[in-house]
């Protein structure tokens, strides 16, 4: 029914219990969960957990945080990757600066690479924009034919609609539920239904009630809870119109 569509399973939270954990998402519903990958380590994690379960979808790439150990050897080897079982996008790319421990140029030129890996292979790119727009759009306007999810999207809803021109998609997490989360729900009442999908980013980010908390794909049911509210719509409306948009968006047919 829900459809986690970035998590990262991989994560060392998750090494005292994954198989256990991994097998109790479809009791909360969650019945596909898509892991991005951050750095090469991250990225044959991923791939060990798709050839695992069958439910688990994959995304290889570089993360702009450890853009600086980037090296063109590692291109070939995320192209090697991209063609493993349930691999089914380049991510998580982009820029980050928040932290701006990165240099901005490096973020930006390891981020154009995986682009264009990405648009070569015809595979959809799953992007991370932290206080970045303008760079992060910029570069993306030189792919034009590149299929788009901005994970966890945290720009304005002037913003969200100029991507959705461009045809590009949006993920929603745990910061939904937050008391703050009002330029969120302005987003998700002002872009289309079928640009819209579901996430954890796990174990970061969980929801209310448990925020703060270590966050899993379990916890999707209190996502979909939030927008249903804001949708006028029934959970298990979300459930299939964002799981429908993920499938779509990956290309998975099942």
């Amino acid at each position: 029914m829900y459809f986690d569509t970035h998590a990262h399973l991989d994560d060392g939270q998750f090494s005292p219990d994954r198989d256990e954990l991994i097998s109790s998402f479809k009791k909360s519903g969650v019945t596909r969960v898509l892991n991005a990958s951050s750095d090469m380590d991250s990225c044959l994690e991923t791939v060990r957990l798709c050839k695992k379960y069958d439910f688990i979808y994959g995304a290889v790439g570089i993360h702009p945080e450890a853009a600086d150990c980037f090296c063109e050897e590692d291109l070939k080897k995320i192209e090697e990757l991209s063609r493993e079982k349930n691999i089914v996008a380049i991510g998580e790319v982009g820029l980050d600066y928040y932290w701006d421990d990165v240099p901005r140029e490096v973020q930006k030129n390891v981020f154009r690479k995986q682009a264009a890996l990405a648009e070569r292979l015809c595979l959809p790119l799953v992007v991370h924009d932290r206080e970045a727009h303008r760079d992060t759009l910029e570069i993306l306007k030189e792919f034009p034919s590149l299929r788009v999810v901005y994970h966890c999207f945290s720009g304005s809803a002037e913003y969200a609609r100029e991507l959705t021109k461009r045809g590009y998609y949006f993920s929603f997490g745990g910061a939904v539920t937050f008391k703050n989360a009002r330029h969120s729900h302005e987003v998700l009442l002002s872009v289309p239904h079928d640009r819209i999908m579901l996430e954890t980013d796990c174990p970061y980010m969980a929801p209310v009630p448990y925020r703060g908390k270590r966050n899993h794909p379990g916890y999707i049911p209190h996502i979909a809870a939030k927008i249903a509210e804001l949708w006028n719509v029934t959970p298990e409306d979300v459930g299939k119109i964002t799981t429908e948009n993920a499938l779509e968006f990956f290309n998975i047919k099942e």
